[in-house]
């Protein structure tokens, strides 16, 4: 008689063949919790690394930026420091140099995209605007603006500040 050992011969063969499998299935298991817990640990880290990247990007924006508009207004102080050292001038000549430091001025906050508002005539919005007045006055129409205290001023669609106006005929 032929052995078939394909059949175990008794029941602890048996016990231990089955052992083994258990032991293999529980290996294999553990196995891949484990490659799947080495996943999820590299995409953590992964994730934090460009948590941290993005952070150190973002600040680096905002200190350059930053920067880049503290450099574009030291030549306007610079050209104050001038004018307040000129001992020399005559009123005209300092009138015109404070002119042109103001234009200057405008033109550093235009480069920025600094956009003005608030002059008198335009529509009262008190979204934008902040009315400290209410007058009458004939020559304009209804919740239209007679006169600007300080100007408005807008970054794209942000205001920076509300311009602060005196209301008609509301």
């Amino acid at each position: 008689m032929k052995k078939d050992k394909t059949k175990p011969e008794n029941t602890e063969e048996v016990k231990e063949e089955a052992a083994e499998a258990v032991e293999t299935k529980e290996e294999q298991l553990q196995k891949a919790l484990d490659e799947k817990n080495d996943q999820f640990l590299r995409l953590y880290a992964e994730y934090d690394n460009f948590r941290k990247r993005s952070q150190k990007e973002k600040q680096d924006i905002y200190s350059s930026s930053r920067a880049d508009v503290i450099k574009d207004l030291l030549p306007i102080l610079d050209n104050f420091d001038r004018a307040a050292n000129n001992t020399d001038g005559s009123y005209e000549d300092y009138k015109k140099g404070i002119d042109l430091i103001f234009n200057q001025f405008i033109e550093v906050l235009t480069k920025n995209g600094v956009e003005s508002y608030g002059e008198r005539g335009e529509a009262f919005d008190p979204n934008i605007h902040n009315a400290v007045m209410t007058v009458e006055d004939e020559e304009l129409g209804e919740n239209q603006i007679a006169s600007v205290f300080s100007k408005g001023y807008k970054l794209g669609d942000k205001i920076i500040r509300e311009a602060v106006v005196t209301v008609a005929n509301s």
